[in-house]
């Protein structure tokens, strides 16, 4: 256990200058927590906040637009962590050929047993999903960390389902993940189509099934498809947004506050070891390149330059995120997960711990990926 003195803590929102007792829980929030029984970690000149929540990672590597030499690789533990992710959800990209969700399932064991917390999602681009046990509904009622499914939408690489189809995919998630008890959510791949989300509003408008299950990502893309994101937004849906170096995140998000959305369902995401891809006119590819993780924090920190505070920035990270997937994360509050990170008064990350392991002190890397230790 640890004792982290007199930082200042927010929660998202700031709660003020505190001392926080944690296990792999967050067990004591006071002004004052007078002992001499843990170890100590001094809060002086930092920050507290929450751990990041990323939620579309390729876990296992995407890409492979450009033929075999072009799939990503594995990522390593060190690469979430020292950038402030202790949780991840693991998804599949476009190759759901020679990747599979049997290997997705192995790597977030493997990042679990490393010490992070990690989900994942069956499905790839295509229809019908690829799963394990051969029925999403099942993936998603009897393996633990499966809690949905991803599926392309509106994208040239997508399988172009037909709105039916969509509506029985939505409606197995719905029915399988409420006789699990899990959040059950169809991450949508959006592409530059012009159907947009078309064809999800016709199943909304159409069914019962919940806004909240449809979960499309890469929302400010183009201006036709973030508008249709924002009338999802309006309508008690989630969007996720990816983090990228052109920070299109934070002016959709600057958008939707300036427009009065409820913010409160916006996500970031970093998309990071899957592919970036560019086409021409013909659809031949142009050039291709690696995502990194490391965005999805420089995104925050881009947010704070442009008129949002920390306590309102911190959200589309961490408590939405936790909102969405149901995780008892993204807080700090008594009796969450003990996922924190320390910053300096530059916002800079100096410390992670996951589970109340501490896995970046000092801005050195304490806890390394099974193989990494060997490099």
């Amino acid at each position: 256990m640890y004792l982290i003195k007199n930082i200042d803590v927010y929660n998202p929102k700031y709660i003020g200058r505190k001392d926080v007792l944690i296990s792999d829980k967050i067990e004591m929030i006071e002004d004052h927590i007078d002992t001499d029984l843990f170890e100590m970690i001094d809060g002086h000149n930092k920050i507290l906040v929450p751990g990041f929540i990323d939620q579309h990672v390729h876990i296992t590597g995407g890409g492979g637009e450009g033929s075999f030499k072009t799939k990503a690789p594995e990522i390593t533990l060190s690469k979430l962590t020292r950038h402030g992710i202790t949780t991840v959800l693991g998804l599949l990209g476009t190759d759901g050929i020679s990747r599979n969700v049997e290997n997705l399932l192995a790597k977030a064991k493997a990042l679990k047993e490393e010490g992070i917390s990690c989900l994942i999602v069956s499905g790839s681009y295509q229809y019908p999903p690829i799963t394990i046990t051969d029925d999403i509904k099942k993936d998603i009622m009897f393996i633990d960390e499966v809690v949905g499914c991803k599926l392309a939408l509106s994208d040239h690489r997508s399988s172009h389902v037909r709105t039916k189809e969509l509506k029985r995919l939505a409606s197995d998630i719905r029915v399988s993940s409420m006789l699990s008890g899990k959040c059950g959510i169809l991450i949508l791949h959006m592409g530059d189509e012009k159907k947009a989300l078309s064809q999800v509003f016709k199943i909304i408008e159409s069914t019962d099934i919940p806004v909240s299950l449809f979960r499309p990502t890469h929302v400010a893309r183009n201006k036709q498809l973030l508008e249709d994101g924002f009338k999802l937004l309006s309508m008690g849906g989630y969007i996720d947004l990816t983090a990228e170096p052109q920070m299109s995140a934070t002016h959709a998000i600057l958008k939707a506050k300036k427009r009065g959305l409820p913010l409160d369902h916006i996500t970031v995401s970093s998309d990071g070891q899957g592919s970036w891809s560019t086409y021409d006119q013909s659809g031949q590819l142009l050039d291709i390149g690696v995502s990194s993780v490391s965005c999805l924090f420089e995104e925050f920190q881009y947010m704070l330059k442009n008129n949002l505070s920390l306590g309102e920035a911190l959200p589309f990270f961490t408590s939405n995120v936790a909102k969405g997937l149901g995780l008892n994360k993204g807080e700090i509050i008594v009796g969450k997960d003990a996922d924190l990170l320390l910053l300096d008064q530059n916002y800079n990350i100096q410390d992670v711990i996951a589970l109340g392991k501490i896995h970046v002190r000092n801005q050195k890397q304490i806890i390394k990926g099974t193989y990494e230790k060997r490099l």
